[in-house]
């Protein structure tokens, strides 16, 4: 173990340590996250999801950063895109068992909204899963590529958020083959698909939280299949 990871596991536990060890702390979160739930999803998915990248980096690499990572920038984008998931999580929440009860199924967004288990709470759950990955997710997945890509080629630096992104350059320079055949075909149906089925049977007021916490997992898979190849 490096200094740098003990450094690492220090900072992530005194972040976290304070919502499960106060009372005060925790019913403070949950009312703010109640009443201020965009900006909770900008924060939750800047510190959650960097912290994922920053831990796929350290595996892939062997390092938590790099002189081009930037971390600060890429806070900021996960912001946003934090903000963008809640949006289609809210969306497609809505909207898909409304689709469902069109085409036939007539109990589907009460079954959606009962407490506990049950089969046709499954199915809605999966079912709004498949629609906001296969639609939303490829959409979202290859705009934080490019976003990455732009951090990088401003060296990490903070700039990058104010300068233009060439969308058409980005676009060619993208590796396709890996963007198709790993990402979309791959971590969609395979990782995404049943982890949002978990995600849409939670409470709603947790779903971003799982979320942003699948954010971290997702970046440690990916590291893994990337320093086996």
């Amino acid at each position: 173990m490096k200094k740098s990871d003990i450094i690492f596991i220090i900072c992530v536990v005194a972040l976290f340590c304070p919502f499960f060890v106060s009372d005060a702390v925790y019913e403070w979160y949950k009312a703010f996250n109640a009443s201020h739930g965009m900006v909770m999803s900008f924060l939750k998915f800047a510190i959650l999801s960097t912290i994922g990248e920053m831990l796929g980096h350290r595996i892939s690499t062997g390092n938590y950063t790099s002189p081009t990572f930037g971390v600060l920038p890429r806070m900021v984008v996960w912001g946003f895109l934090g903000m963008g998931i809640n949006m289609a999580m809210i969306i497609f929440s809505k909207g898909t068992p409304a689709f469902l009860e069109y085409v036939g199924y007539a109990d589907a967004s009460s079954a959606f909204v009962s407490e506990g288990f049950s089969w046709g709470k499954l199915l809605v759950a999966l079912s709004i899963s498949v629609a906001m990955n296969t639609i939303f997710a490829p959409v979202f997945m290859t705009f934080h590529k490019i976003t990455d890509a732009h951090i990088a080629r401003n060296g990490g630096s903070l700039k990058a958020l104010l300068k233009p992104i060439p969308m058409a350059e980005m676009f060619a320079n993208i590796n396709w083959n890996a963007q198709w055949g790993f990402v979309f075909k791959k971590t969609i149906p395979f990782f995404w698909y049943p982890a949002h089925t978990i995600t849409f049977m939670l409470p709603s007021d947790q779903r971003v939280l799982f979320a942003a916490v699948l954010g971290i997992v997702l970046g440690v898979l990916l590291a893994v299949a990337a320093s086996k190849k």
